[in-house]
């Protein structure tokens, strides 16, 4: 069998919530659904996830590196990836995302022009609550619901990252499901000069709602305590990079430069140490110069907890 173009890796939370449940399987079906240029590798030992991989026939990998609370850690996840495929393309994706088949055709296209770039894109937020697995027209169902329902949801965040095998050999421990990792992979792929390439556009993906009650206290994962040490191993707020700053969007098949606004081209401007001179202690300050307040919340945040230390 020829190798895949691809290969889709994700740590799956536990296939014990009935919802969970449905909308993983789903997703895991959509790439499946792309063919053969397509590996699956599902990694952890939450449970019911060497059974779904059983049953979709694709490979399990429960050997990851986990954090001390158990979450599956990226830096393994990548090792794996690497070490149990082949495909010159690898894509971090989560499990409740379905995807298109415009997804194959945007790679295809980054890559005639870029060895080295990172394609991301916006996601739109639909509710599911069947099992869509079984259907035949699967895509078309996706789209139907992409259509009549869905929300884009704001360039924020991201749900996939695909990137040349050779592209982040090395990255920080990083807890997967939680904040701050995903601004850090596109702050990456600027310090290094790769093209950052908005596919929103042109590529489609559809996110399944659901509650955090599988986390901590039931909060969403951007307030969880692995959250704040994933930016503490990203280096610092100054690594949270966006959509916002990618370079080029595809766009109906080709590569467009993004216009420059005003408001874009300011933030070049407090990047610059970063993307052009490539200086970490001027990005500390040049992010200090461009958000004060969020300086002075940090600083009030750390000092009540110095004094709330204090008293006890």
């Amino acid at each position: 069998m020829a190798e895949a173009l691809i290969t889709f890796f994700t740590a799956p939370k536990p296939f014990t919530d009935p919802h969970i449940n449905i909308i993983q399987r789903n997703a895991i079906q959509s790439w499946i659904k792309l063919g053969d240029k397509v590996r699956v590798l599902l990694m952890g030992d939450d449970e019911g996830v060497d059974q779904v991989a059983r049953e979709f026939r694709v490979t399990h990998l429960p050997q990851v590196r986990c954090n001390e609370k158990g979450t599956p850690l990226i830096s393994s996840m990548l090792e794996l990836a690497r070490e149990h495929s082949s495909s010159p393309f690898l894509c971090i994706i989560n499990t409740d995302i379905l995807v298109m088949p415009d997804m194959l055709t945007g790679i295809e296209k980054v890559a005639t022009l870029y060895d080295k770039f990172l394609l991301v894109g916006q996601r739109w937020d639909v509710e599911v609550k069947e099992a869509l697995h079984n259907k035949e027209n699967l895509f078309e169902h996706v789209g139907e619901l992409i259509e009549k329902h869905g929300r884009q949801h704001p360039p924020m965040g991201s749900d996939y990252f695909i990137f040349p095998r050779i592209c982040f050999t090395r990255i920080p421990d990083f807890a997967i499901g939680r904040a701050g990792w995903d601004n850090w992979m596109i702050f990456k792929a600027r310090l290094e000069g790769w093209k950052v390439v908005d596919g929103s556009q042109d590529i489609t993906i559809a996110h399944q709602d659901h509650d955090y009650s599988h986390l901590r206290g039931g909060l969403p994962h951007y307030r969880q305590p692995e959250t704040t040490t994933n930016v503490k191993l990203a280096g610092g707020n100054h690594t949270i990079f966006t959509l916002h700053d990618a370079q080029a969007r595809l766009v109906n098949g080709s590569i467009q430069k993004i216009p420059l606004t005003w408001k874009r081209f300011w933030r070049q401007v407090e990047i610059l140490p970063t993307t052009i001179l490539k200086n970490g202690t001027l990005s500390r300050i040049s992010y200090a110069v461009f958000h004060p307040r969020k300086i002075y919340l940090t600083f009030r945040r750390s000092l009540s907890k110095f004094w709330h230390r204090n008293e006890e």
